[in-house]
């Protein structure tokens, strides 16, 4: 990508600006600040070298100051109509929004909806909503005039005359005003009464509004002049109502009237469930830098941690140079990756730009965890209580550091209480299934999972828990479920297809566990080697590095319960041979030696307890076949290992015994 002129900040940072400011009138402050600080990671005109600008003789190289912008105070509306009813409410608007920033949601919205909307559950399908989202032609109409006539009406619209902005600012003041009582009448986390089943009962009367709001609009034939922030709370309703699907449409509708609102791009996010179907909606989508963003964030929650995505964040970064949201994009992926090390740098960079920055610290916490980096973890748990101990963020810091010093029953404390104070945080749940398994509290371990899995069906790390929990009360079909469902969203990762394997053998199909378990290999090629899932040889994957001796012995003790002892043999030849590394692998001295020069040279395991457990099959193996020097030799090796000296002594004076009876 070219880099940027001149221009081409100026006019970017003129339509980000706005867009702050009409985030923060309807108070959308976490969009608001999103886009604040994507607008302060442009570059400055004095990063800009002349050359960077496509034309010479441009204006803009002349010495001349431009000329100073107009303070942004409150934003003016392009549409006459909107623009004369926003004058007309003004003095309402600024009681309403001060209400609204006072937390006083009710009367915020009584300031433009005096009536009381209709309240409750809100239906997982609406058929009222039908005749707007759904169109239906005039022909599939002539064939089916019975349904025609038994589909109900739309909804009147019962709402008052009144601006998008002010109209919007009520209705989500409703909806903020439900979620306070959904929390408030929710039971402490995990309790007795806790089934996760409360719900903002304002859902119900906010999706009759806006049905009925938009219905009036497309029969005046005005449906086309929206603005986006109503559409986009459409959209957020009807993911609430579990009505996914149109959920998607209004959103995608929203992105595109308000492309730089965050807020629409990242409910739409939390809506899709694969790569697939996100190449699909972006396939759809106007070709802009937020689209861009969108599909990065996107594929970065879905763990796809390929080589595309870090170019398209390459991109990204030559327009947002100094973004945070970026740098923390870039991390997660080297998270994902398993690059702990690069992710680990680039958090530690960030907090030392900014201290005060709490987003995504949780993330940080875990990959500190994963490293076992204490000192660096009670660092960070200080600095997140310092700025501020009632974020989620921080308490799930403060717990992962008590995890790591096995002080489980506190850290589920820090975890539950990041939960009280934002329930669809998805990491507490998580991380707090993580201890309760340490705790052997399988039941609420479980329960944390499901919860969830409930707030985000893309953790994976849920779903293992899932699986891992019940292969401990030994019910393997449920766990094996679960784990496929965690090794479909993980696909690269070779931990999710051992589990699969193990599940497979322990209900006898071991066909299905060893095809499970060479899978497993081939995973674990992908991360050590960065080449693509699937490329080589998946019987013997034996090029792509060294390979998990605890799979191989697995995939061995398979082949031997199938009688097929000639390939049991083979693999736990390969078992062994991880002992010495790449090259007994089968590499070649060439090979071997270019990879020295280049320090790419991989060590192998050493001896360990899976590799011993080999060396005694194939011992015995070569004892029953004759192979009695070979015996000999691996028994000899296993009494230096220290691995069942005993048996391994027994094995020894069996083999010479049978030795010197053939020489005698």
């Amino acid at each position: 990508m070219p880099p940027l002129s001149t221009q081409n900040v100026e006019h970017l940072r003129r339509v980000l600006q706005p867009v702050v400011v009409k985030c923060s009138e309807r108070c959308l402050y976490q969009s608001a600040k999103w886009i604040a600080e994507l607008l302060s990671s442009l570059p400055s005109i004095s990063d800009l070298t002349p050359t960077s600008d496509t034309d010479s003789d441009s204006q803009m190289h002349n010495s001349e100051t431009p000329s100073r912008p107009t303070p942004i105070v409150v934003t003016m509306n392009d549409d006459p109509r909107e623009a004369l009813l926003e004058s007309q409410e003004i003095d309402k608007y600024l009681l309403a929004k001060s209400f609204f920033d006072c937390r006083e949601y009710d009367r915020c919205a009584a300031v433009f909806l005096p009536s009381a909307l209709p309240r409750g559950p809100i239906p997982t399908s609406s058929p009222q909503t039908t005749n707007i989202r759904i169109p239906t032609s005039a022909k599939a109409q002539s064939k089916k005039p019975a349904d025609a006539s038994t589909a109900p009406p739309p909804p009147a619209n019962s709402l008052p005359r009144l601006s998008q902005k002010a109209l919007f600012l009520a209705l989500y003041a409703k909806y903020m005003s439900g979620e306070k009582r959904k929390d408030e009448d929710s039971e402490m986390i995990l309790g007795p009464a806790d089934g996760g089943a409360t719900v903002n009962k304002e859902l119900v009367g906010i999706g009759r509004a806006l049905e009925g709001w938009f219905a009036a609009r497309s029969r005046v034939g005005d449906e086309g002049n929206g603005q986006g922030w109503l559409e986009y709370l459409y959209g957020v309703v009807l993911a609430k109502g579990k009505n996914e699907e149109q959920a998607k449409h209004w959103l995608i509708r929203s992105a595109h009237l308000q492309p730089y609102h965050w807020g629409a791009w990242l409910e739409l996010s939390e809506l899709i469930g694969g790569a697939e179907e996100l190449n699909s909606i972006f396939s759809t989508l106007s070709p802009n830098l937020m689209a861009s963003i969108f599909w990065l964030y996107t594929s970065q929650e879905l763990y796809q941690a390929e080589e595309v995505p870090f170019a398209r964040l390459a991109e990204l970064e030559s327009i947002f140079p100094h973004s945070q949201f970026l740098k923390t994009q870039r991390a997660l992926l080297f998270y994902h990756n398993k690059d702990f090390d690069s992710a680990e740098s680039i958090f530690a960079s960030l907090i030392q730009a900014d201290p005060h920055r709490i987003d995504s610290l949780d993330h940080y916490s875990n990959i500190l965890y994963v490293m076992a980096d204490r000192p660096k973890l009670a660092f960070l748990a200080q600095l997140a209580t310092a700025t501020d101990k009632f974020r989620p963020e921080t308490c799930c810091v403060v717990g992962n550091y008590y995890s790591l010093k096995s002080e489980h029953e506190k850290a589920v404390m820090y975890f539950r209480r990041a939960l009280t104070l934002d329930r669809n945080f998805m990491s507490a749940w998580t991380l707090m299934g993580h201890e309760y398994v340490e705790m052997k509290n399988t039941h609420a371990a479980i329960e944390s999972y499901r919860r969830a899995v409930d707030v985000n069906r893309k953790d994976y790390r849920a779903w293992y828990g899932l699986g891992q929990t019940y292969e401990v009360l030994e019910m393997q079909f449920y766990a094996l479920f679960y784990h496929q469902r965690a090794a479909s969203l993980r696909p690269y990762d070779p931990k999710m297809w051992q589990a699969v394997g193990s599940c497979f053998q322990k209900m006898g199909r071991l066909e299905m566990s060893i095809k499970a378990l060479k899978r497993a290999l081939v995973a674990s090629a992908y991360y050590s080697t960065g080449s693509s899932f699937g490329s080589g040889n998946t019987e013997y994957p034996s090029g792509s590095g060294n390979m998990d001796p605890e799979t191989l012995f697995q995939i061995a003790i398979a082949y031997e319960k199938l009688n097929d002892l000639e390939t049991a043999r083979e693999y736990m030849e390969l078992t062994l041979a991880q002992e010495e590394g790449k090259r007994a692998n089968g590499d070649d001295d060439d090979d071997d030696d270019d990879a020295e020069e280049d320090g790419r040279r991989e060590s192998g395991t050493g001896v360990t307890p899976t590799t011993s457990r080999a060396r005694m099959w194939l011992a015995r193996w070569e004892l029953s076949h004759g192979g009695l020097p070979r015996a000999l030799e691996l028994a000899t090796e296993l009494c230096q290992d220290g691995f069942e000296v005993e048996e391994a002594k027994a094995l020894v004076r069996d083999v010479r015994a049978r030795m010197e009876g053939q020489g005698g």
